[in-house]
Order: structure tokens, then C-alpha cells, then sequence
């Protein structure tokens, strides 16, 4: 059984996990609580030295990291219900779309860059507030412009994709952190299907058996 190290909150283990739902795969959750410190533990870093989420244990006890390398991984040894369409140009569309989230947006938001913000620059709420809003602001926008190229029923054509499993996370953290989902249409029209899929349901922060407010 896939054993897999998450957070209810981590937008990165909400990626793995929509895509494990996805593609009916057998799989235990292991909890581990960043605000705990857990991710920092001497056990959990001997998988993940980096002291992050999500991590994947496979049966053969090795360990994968980083979630856009698990959900290659996923989408290679479990084929079925594809998360890259067929046509390889489509597939590196895809996956510029996955990486604007999940590069440009997302690691600007996460609890080690906000927490360092605030205990050693000594920001602000109100100046974290604007980092964040900024950031994921500029993100977001350019996110929009390709779903205006290439969304159909989904953020590329009618088919869930990479570019789906990370847009839903980042929409639970722009609606979080305060940001107007308004002023992206495409977007805004998009993740209101993805939140009726129940790969999608299942995956979400407080379906999970570490949610806690």
C-alpha cells in the first residue's frame, strides 16, 4: 500500500492526494503536522531531508518528494485516467500550467516564507498581507490568460489534468489569504466544477483525518 506523508492544510499534499483519489489508488495517510514541527523530526527527515510535504512511500520502501515529481510518478506507473493529455506539446502546456501554481504562486505563500517574513524581517501583518495578495495576485492572472486559450469544460480542453489537481488547492488559499476570486471569470468558472468532482471532495483539508481548525 502507498503510504503517504501529508498535511490537511499543505497545498502540495492536497495535490498528491486529488490525484490519488483520481486514479482509485489504495493509500494510507500518514499525518504530519507542520505547525507541530513534525516535518522536522530526525524520523521523518530520513525521508524527506528537505522537512517538507508531502512525501510518498512506495511498497518497495522508497520515498518520493516533491509533488509535481510524485504526481510524474503517479501519472507513469499508474496510467489509467490520465492527468497529461496524449499530444506532447498539449502535455508541456500542461505542465507550464501546473508550474505557475505550483512554482510561481505557491512556494511564496507557504508557512516557512510567511513565518520567516514575520519572526525575522519583522513584518507586518499588513505587509505580509500585501506580500501574500501581490504574489498570488500576479500568479493568478496569468494563470486566468491561459485558461482563456485553453480551458474547455476543465483548465485544458475537457480532460482533468495536472493543471486542475493544482489549481483547486490554490483557490482554497487565495479565498484564505483574502484575494477576490471575482476578477478571474475563467478561473472562478473552472474551479466551481472542480469542487462538484469527488476526487476533489475526498481530497480537500477538512475530509482529512488530521483536519484541525
Amino acid at each position: 500500500m502507498l503510504r503517504l506523508f501529508s498535511y490537511f492544510r499543505s497545498s502540495c499534499a492536497y495535490r498528491v492526494r486529488i490525484a490519488l483519489y483520481h486514479k482509485g489508488l489504495v493509500w494510507e495517510t500518514i499525518p504530519i503536522h507542520l505547525l507541530k514541527g513534525q516535518q522536522r523530526s530526525e524520523e521523518y527527515l530520513r525521508n524527506n531531508p528537505s522537512a517538507m510535504v508531502p512525501a510518498l512511500l512506495l511498497e518497495n520502501e522508497k520515498v518520493l518528494t516533491q509533488s509535481l515529481a510524485i504526481l510524474e510518478y503517479l501519472e507513469e506507473d499508474f496510467p489509467e485516467k490520465a492527468l497529461l493529455p496524449k499530444n506532447f506539446q498539449d502535455r508541456a502546456i500542461v505542465r507550464a500550467m501546473a508550474q505557475i501554481i505550483s512554482v510561481d504562486v505557491q512556494p511564496l505563500q507557504n508557512l516557512r516564507v510567511t513565518r520567516y517574513l514575520k519572526e525575522e524581517i519583522k513584518a507586518s501583518e499588513e505587509q505580509v498581507n500585501l506580500w501574500l495578495k501581490t504574489f498570488i495576485s500576479e500568479g493568478m492572472s496569468a494563470f486566468e490568460v491561459f485558461l482563456q486559450r485553453h480551458a474547455g469544460t476543465y483548465c485544458f480542453g475537457d480532460q482533468i489534468t495536472m493543471a486542475d489537481v493544482c489549481l483547486a488547492p490554490q483557490i482554497l488559499s487565495t479565498r484564505r489569504f483574502g484575494v477576490d476570486l471575482a476578477q478571474w471569470p475563467k478561473i472562478s468558472e473552472v474551479s466551481q466544477r472542480l469542487e462538484a468532482i469527488e476526487a476533489f471532495v475526498k481530497a480537500h483539508p477538512k475530509n482529512q483525518p488530521d483536519f484541525s481548525e
